[in-house]
């Protein structure tokens, strides 16, 4: 089995604008992902999804070496990781088809996991 991560990447998104409607129809949407991961003989090791921007803290290396603060949000950002999934699946090939049925409103990465176990 190999690790896998699919990031969400969509536009800002504000959690208070959405009905409990709309957030149950969201959920039904992620558990039935879920399902299709389980289906493929694979498992969800984590997934979340991440607040907005506003909440945000950049951290960048400063000119006297050590770190520089920058509390979000972004304006610049067009789109930004608004949550992901951390999988375990059986080959490159289930993993792209799975990731791929993932619910999103923009774009979704799918990402390797590098195995560092042997360092």
């Amino acid at each position: 089995m190999a690790e896998y991560v699919v990031h969400i990447v969509e536009s800002e998104w504000d959690p208070s604008s959405y009905t409990a409607e709309e957030f149950k129809s969201v959920g039904d949407q992620h558990r039935a992902f879920a399902a299709a991961v389980e289906e493929a003989g694979g498992k969800i090791l984590a997934s979340a999804a991440l607040q907005p921007s506003s909440t945000a803290v950049r951290i960048q290396p400063g000119t006297d070496g050590g770190p520089v603060f920058t509390d979000g949000p972004f304006p610049e950002l067009k789109e930004l990781v608004t949550g992901y999934y951390h999988l375990e699946l059986p080959d490159e090939a289930t993993a792209r088809r799975i990731a791929a049925l993932c619910p999103s409103a923009g774009r979704l990465e799918l990402w390797p996991v590098f195995d560092t176990s042997g360092m």
